[in-house]
């Protein structure tokens, strides 16, 4: 008596326990150039004061790494829409959201604390 296993469908697990491909060369060098770049760049802004504002080279540096983020989970994490069927996008959405409200309630109840705790010009005065 012989049993067959059924042919594994797209998606399923392999023997390896991964239901997606992994990177090809190609796709690791692309992303790794591209990170060397994104890394290059900043550096050279910072060090060759290119722009003469210190808040225009921060916006551009934040942009160029929220850039290289992207490229990071693209290239190297292997995340897109399609992958265990769009839930490591969501959790990735989620998590996003979380950082955002945490980022700015914690900035929020700062600048609330400053404003109402430290002492103004007028307080100082009227300090004995």
């Amino acid at each position: 008596m012989s049993v067959e296993a059924p042919a594994p469908h797209p998606g399923t697990p392999t023997g390896h326990g991964h239901t997606e491909g992994h990177g090809s060369f190609k796709g690791y060098m692309t992303g790794f150039i591209l990170s060397v770049i994104l890394t290059a760049v900043p550096f050279w802004l910072v060090m060759g004061h290119v722009f003469a504002s210190p808040g225009w080279t921060a916006a551009t540096i934040l942009l160029l790494a929220a850039v290289q983020i992207f490229v990071h989970m693209v290239y190297f994490l292997h995340m897109n829409t399609r992958s265990e069927g769009g839930w490591s996008m969501l959790a990735l959405v989620f998590t996003l959201i979380m950082v955002i409200i945490t980022l700015a309630g914690s900035i929020w109840v700062m600048y609330q604390e400053n404003s109402n705790m430290m002492p103004t010009p007028v307080m100082a005065e009227q300090a004995p």
